[in-house]
């Protein structure tokens, strides 16, 4: 499929919460760009304005715990972030995350090696985080087919549509 980023990382800590990630001040909407315009601004105030399309966040362990809004995963993906890699994630953004096209990674050691600035390529299909500025390869579990094709599709309702779409205008 090759799902490839390459990016800017910015570097999170431990215990990064929805409530971090996405306000509830700003949950009146579901609409991707208005969340983005509010990212992360409770831990980084700065974050929304330096973010580029295809940067990468960085994290430790616990990324995403909290509350199960799907918001969260989706304010990122609005913001243009290309991946999210972490040491670990809650399981309930994980699972957000895949299911709206937000690519992530496990990659403990990378995640800890990572500074906000390095220059970093993530490789979905081989489940290596490239951290160009150090020139050091890491290696995690890549996704299973069935999940590349998830986040590949762009989440979990666009793969549906897809599969309906193709068996529509398929051989009857």
């Amino acid at each position: 499929m090759n799902m490839v980023f390459e990016g800017t990382a910015f570097k999170f800590g431990r215990d990064v919460d929805t409530d971090v990630i996405i306000p509830a001040r700003y949950l009146n909407t579901t609409d991707p760009q208005e969340l983005a315009a509010h990212v992360m601004e409770d831990i980084d105030r700065e974050f929304v304005n330096q973010v580029k399309a295809g940067d990468i966040i960085v994290a430790e362990d616990n990324f995403g715990c909290g509350s199960s809004r799907e918001q969260a995963p989706l304010a990122i993906k609005g913001a243009g972030v290309a991946c999210v890699v972490a040491v670990s994630f809650a399981r309930i953004f994980y699972r957000n995350a895949i299911n709206i096209g937000l690519p992530i990674l496990v990659c403990p050691e990378a995640a800890r090696a990572a500074r906000s600035g390095d220059l970093l390529r993530v490789d979905l299909d081989k489940g290596e985080v490239t951290n160009l500025t150090k020139q050091k390869v890491y290696q995690a579990d890549r996704f299973p087919d069935f999940m590349q094709e998830i986040v590949a599709a762009g989440g979990l309702m666009q793969q549906v549509r897809h599969k309906i779409s193709d068996r529509k205008s398929g051989p009857s």
